[in-house]
């Protein structure tokens, strides 16, 4: 609870510094994030194990880390957090993500990147030397990406039949 209570103290300065966005966009970013992260560590492990049971050894070896596998890396890019927020907000939002993501000040994915590097300035996050600030610059434009978007849209695992509409049958 009391790391709880700090972090809270935290986002207070840097709400203070940049009092541009909302306490909840910092929090839906760190959401969207962590979601990011586990959905990559859980394509790493997956692709691990298919390729332990792979038959043909690969020609290239990756390079291992002490446990004998290669080393893995939760970090998320830029782009990849920009969409893991699209996502989530539609999922959580639907047609309102736009919206709600305006109302707490994230009106584009620059501004989805100043949020993370307020945290990255106050020691909340880290960042990689191959990160920039501009890999948050349009990744994609928010009235198009969430214009008429549904909530399945968001949902890669949805997969319609051909001619499927939303639309009730007449």
């Amino acid at each position: 609870m009391a790391s709880l209570m700090n972090f809270r103290d935290e986002l207070a300065r840097v709400i203070a510094n940049d009092p541009r966005y909302s306490i909840e966009a910092y929090a839906f970013i760190l959401e969207a994030l962590n979601q990011a992260r586990h959905l990559k560590l859980k394509s790493v492990g997956r692709d691990r194990a298919e390729q332990a049971t792979s038959k043909s050894a690969p020609k290239n070896r990756p390079v291992l880390g002490a446990s004998g596998k290669p080393p893995v890396s939760g970090h998320v890019s830029g782009g990849e957090l920009c969409e893991a927020v699209r996502k989530l907000a539609l999922r959580q939002y639907g047609l309102l993500a736009a919206t709600v993501l305006a109302h707490w000040g994230v009106r584009s994915t620059s501004h989805i990147g100043d949020v993370v590097y307020n945290l990255i300035a106050a020691g909340d996050l880290e960042k990689t030397p191959s990160d920039s600030r501009a890999d948050f610059d349009n990744v994609f434009d928010f009235e198009t990406a969430f214009k008429g978007a549904s909530p399945e849209a968001a949902d890669d695992s949805v997969a319609r039949p051909a001619g499927h509409t939303d639309l009730p049958a007449q």
